[in-house]
């Protein structure tokens, strides 16, 4: 198993690229399987979780192949029994979206129960009561969820309890071929959503309104194939301009981004005494040698500040001249990483789903494990700014979604790299 070496201290200048968005991606991948035509997709992110599930679609009879840097190609066009079996769902939660698409091309699924990250329940009951909303037939047993639509599925109502992307997404996925109309009532808005939604649309399926909390779906009979580029990871731009605002005296352009999708954050850096310029695809980066000003924020869904930067802030934070309150409304379980940036002389108490992070004049290397994949991140975030060395083991989950992260930080002037355990 690997672990990333990092010796702290060191300002960051240049520019970073950003690649396609790990939640779009998968979901992205997941639509292919959908049309019994080719399905080309372009700026993919090169990850363990894409690898994951292609794997998973290869096992159920689409044909996955990787191009040139950054281009899949998927056709499922000769689907084989629709079983996702334990072994190829329990490592990410994302295969679990399978369930929808079999069922809407084969009328019969049997899809394991999913495993991912450990930050909280993240239950599938919103899933499940979507696709049998649309005329499925559900039972769980033995850790799988069994389902059947022999006539097809059919449009219905349905209205979420409260914002769930995933769920979101999945309702969509079984949609598009169910007869009739369905609308999506709290639907969640995210950028993958639309983005999932227009290569969907592309196909020749009939969304609108997708970005909104209601969103109206036609039924129509088959989709067709589609050469379509996955949006910019929102996520990665945010972790890099956090990255370049923990290291003092730090100038960094962040490319290839959509910096609008990240307004909430912007602000609460603003609020910290970061200077963010952005642009249209780009985001500049610049901080100088002082201290940060404390900063409290709550997790919110979009357009609010992700929960998947939180992790990333708090590390930010550990460092600020003052006391933080950060609180967690996504996930029960997202604090995992406070003890381990406490192993590095963070002062943080976590009560609940509340944090406060009273800010230190530094921080020291240490040993850490990573825990979950933004926390993972979140470590070596301190780690940069330590004084001395910082070992993050347990790394498997920053290559579930961080590409070249060592490379673009060595790029930027850090010192950073990945070795061998012994």
């Amino acid at each position: 198993m690997d672990s990333i070496l990092i010796e702290g201290g060191n300002a960051l200048q240049g520019e970073v690229q950003i690649i396609g968005a790990k939640n779009s991606a998968l979901k992205l991948m997941v639509a292919a399987l959908l049309s019994d035509d080719p399905v080309t997709l372009t700026n993919m992110p090169e990850l363990a979780d894409t690898g994951f599930l292609a794997h998973l679609m290869r096992h159920l009879g689409a044909e996955v192949a990787t191009g040139p840097t950054g281009t899949m190609q998927i056709c499922a066009k000769s689907l084989g029994e629709p079983v996702a079996p334990y072994d190829l769902v329990r490592k990410m939660r994302a295969t679990f979206n399978v369930l929808g698409p079999l069922l809407a091309r084969k009328g019969r699924a049997q899809v394991s129960l999913p495993g991912g990250c450990a930050i909280g329940a993240r239950p599938v009951d919103l899933h499940l009561e979507a696709l049998s909303a649309l005329g499925a037939k559900i039972e769980l047993k033995e850790g799988y969820a069994y389902a059947t639509a022999p006539n097809g599925l059919t449009g219905a109502k349905i209205s979420f309890p409260f914002v769930s992307v995933g769920a979101t997404e999945h309702a969509m996925l079984a949609a598009v071929l169910a007869k009739g109309e369905t609308e999506l009532l709290n639907a969640a808005r995210e950028p993958e959503i639309l983005d999932l939604a227009n290569m969907l649309n592309a196909m020749g399926a009939r969304i609108k309104n997708a970005g909104h909390a209601s969103i109206q779906i036609t039924g129509v009979e088959k989709l067709h194939g589609v050469n379509y580029a996955v949006v910019s990871d929102r996520i990665e731009a945010g972790t890099y301009a956090l990255a370049a605002a923990a290291c003092p005296n730090s100038d960094v352009k962040v490319s290839n981004c959509v910096p609008s999708d990240l307004d909430a954050l912007w602000a609460a850096m603003q609020r910290a005494g970061i200077d963010v310029q952005t642009s249209k695809t780009s985001v500049r980066i610049r901080r100088g040698p002082e201290r940060l000003r404390p900063v409290d924020l709550e997790t919110q869904a979009w357009p609010g500040f992700p929960t998947d930067l939180q992790a990333q802030f708090m590390a930010l934070m550990t460092l600020a001249d003052g006391a933080s309150i950060i609180r967690e409304t996504i996930f029960e379980n997202r604090f995992m990483h406070g003890p381990e940036l406490s192993r590095l002389g963070a002062d943080i108490t976590v009560h609940g789903r509340e944090a406060v992070v009273r800010g230190v004049t530094g921080l020291t290397g240490a040993p850490v494990m990573a825990t979950d994949l933004r926390a993972s991140v979140s470590l070596v975030i301190a780690g940069l700014t330590a004084k001395g060395q910082t070992r993050v083991s347990r790394i498997y989950h920053l290559d579930r979604g961080f590409q070249n992260l060592e490379a673009n930080l060595t790029a930027l002037g850090a010192n950073i790299r990945r070795v061998k355990d012994d």
